[in-house]
């Protein structure tokens, strides 16, 4: 749920000087310039008719894992937890902004530097703590096995360091395109692309054999099938390749890590994926458990069970991607969802994606245990059908939360014993605002994710699912921030820097978000009455006849 910058749009420092950064030349082949006139803290836009002209952004189960949990929780597990642990956090929310997926381009060199400065000045006058950016397998480890490439990177990080900011990297071991919001395409890394050619079975892939090269199976997680490695081997190698480039920045300027699990980055199966028209919102998705490691396993654990005729297949009334649970059989209120069968395979198909997590985060404690930097991990925020019984999207992606079970506090538990902080989305989303039909509560699954953390004493961090700019969403997440119900927000990363974010309103509206989050969320309707009441921030853009893509900012 990205979206990328493209243009080559440039941003105010808000703080006050008294002369150009820039020279007339430096106005040249899309530079930004800053003409400064007197101090004062108000800016007025400069904008003309061909604005339009600038460019658009594109937009065998492991029973010492799962044992543990299921000692610790009561078999019927209701939402509504009570007493646990605290996390009080109503001062200051470090707010981040996620910079544009293609910050590194396909060559490993940092895409836009200059506009990429200019936007880092503004965003440190707007008060924010720091920015987001994925560190793509893709792009690192392109150009084979073992080879790294951090270059774009670095170049990034010494600028964050130059302007005082801190940065979040996602280790990004998926692929960039076809999800919502992916305007741009980077695929796995070539060499392991022609393994899975090889062997398209390392990749998930559901009931009608339709593969998903989004991210390698955790079914074999633990088989030497990527070039002689393991795929958790190939992570690790990643991050130690990471952590030895950039230690001398770790715990200063690169402040949290955040280990990709799946795809769009998060724990989860890709049960929805938009990709040539596949899934649409709010269907219901499919399990992604028909690839041959992922059938081997649940043979496996039907046959422990007694129940081995239990492990030929998934469930066969599930119904397909775009169908609401009352099409089929197994998703209906008095579905088979509930039945002694539906239990052992929801189980089994949620206990995998928790070892999967568990392994990996393993792996990442030990390789950044030292450097004082955190580590985090992502949760997707499946708000639709949630008010049903059966919870189906969330069955699908391998959250087993229903009517009578919760699925988030395992989950947070995992992370919470290896000290990751649970980040989660759709923090800005109300349920009034959803689809009818798609018995949506973002709200309630908030609600039920901050309740979870708190009961596993686990951090919690959030994001916003959607891009939006409006007061009214920078209000729901300054409400979601407070420890009044369950967890409070230990950060706020934004989604995302664009050229749309810096439009006038849009940017007055997140500089007051930024300094509502600093006094801890107290005033929640702080943001509405000065969105309302006029702002001291314009930012515009200005075309001259024998310049392209300029932007020039005067203070009067």
């Amino acid at each position: 749920m990205t979206l990328t910058l493209r243009s080559s749009a440039s941003f105010i420092n808000l703080k006050d000087t008294t002369k150009s950064l820039k020279t007339p030349a430096d106005y040249m082949s899309g530079t930004i310039c800053f003409a400064r006139t007197k101090p004062s803290c108000r800016t007025r836009v400069i904008r003309n008719s061909v604005q339009e002209a600038v460019h658009e952004p594109s937009f065998s189960k492991a029973p010492s894992v799962m044992e543990g949990y299921r000692r610790s929780e009561k078999p019927e597990q209701l939402h509504a937890l009570s007493g646990g642990h605290s996390m009080e956090n109503n001062a200051k929310v470090p707010v981040f902004v996620m910079l544009p997926l293609d910050t590194v381009t396909q060559g490993g060199k940092l895409n836009r530097p200059r506009t990429m400065n200019a936007s880092l000045m503004a965003l440190k006058g707007a008060g924010v703590e720091g920015v987001m950016v994925d560190a793509w397998w893709g792009l690192v480890e392109k150009d084979g096995p073992l080879r790294y490439n951090w270059e774009g990177y670095a170049e990034l990080v010494q600028m964050v360091q130059k302007h005082g900011l801190k940065l979040q990297v996602v280790m990004s071991f998926h692929q960039c395109g076809g999800n919502v919001g992916d305007s741009c395409s980077i695929p796995l890394p070539p060499w392991a692309l022609e393994e899975i050619r090889k062997n398209p079975e390392l990749v998930y892939t559901d009931r009608s054999g339709r593969r998903n090269p989004e991210y390698i199976s955790l079914g074999c997680d633990s088989l030497p099938v990527l070039a002689g490695r393991t795929p958790i081997q190939v992570y690790n190698d990643y991050m130690r390749s990471f952590r030895d480039r950039f230690k001398d920045f770790l715990g200063e300027v690169i402040v949290e890590i955040q280990v990709g699990m799946g795809p769009c980055g998060e724990l989860r199966y890709p049960s929805y994926p938009e990709s040539n028209g596949t899934w649409s919102f709010p269907g219901i998705g499919e399990f992604q458990c028909y690839d041959k490691y992922m059938r081997t396993s649940l043979q496996a654990a039907a046959e422990a069970r007694g129940k081995s005729d239990w492990g030929t297949s998934g469930p066969h009334d599930c119904g397909q991607y775009n169908q609401f649970p009352e099409d089929s059989g197994f998703f209906r209120r008095d579905g088979t969802w509930n039945s002694e069968y539906a239990k052992f395979f929801l189980e089994w198909y949620s206990g995998k994606l928790l070892e999967h997590g568990d392994r990996i985060l393993l792996a990442a404690k030990g390789i950044f245990q030292g450097t004082e930097t955190k580590l985090s991990a992502k949760v997707a925020g499946i708000h639709w059908h949630y008010r049903t019984r059966s919870h189906a999207a969330e069955l699908t992606a391998g959250y087993y939360n229903t009517r009578h079970r919760d699925g988030y506090l395992p989950i947070a538990r995992m992370m919470g014993k290896h000290g990751v902080v649970f980040n989660f989305t759709c923090m800005e989303m109300k349920d009034r605002e959803q689809q009818g039909n798609a018995e949506s509560s973002p709200e309630g699954l908030v609600r039920q994710v901050k309740m979870a953390t708190r009961s596993a004493r686990t951090e919690l961090a959030g994001e916003n699912a959607l891009e939006r700019y409006d007061a009214s969403a920078y209000g729901q997440v300054l409400k979601t921030s407070r420890s009044d119900s369950g967890n409070g927000l230990c950060a706020f990363t934004y989604l995302r820097t664009n050229k749309k974010l810096f439009e006038a309103e849009n940017w007055r509206n997140l500089v007051y978000f930024v300094t509502s989050m600093s006094e801890g969320g107290r005033d929640t309707n702080k943001l509405l009455e000065r969105g309302s009441s006029g702002s001291n921030v314009y930012v515009g853009y200005l075309k001259e006849k024998t310049v392209k893509d300029v932007i020039e900012v005067v203070i009067v």
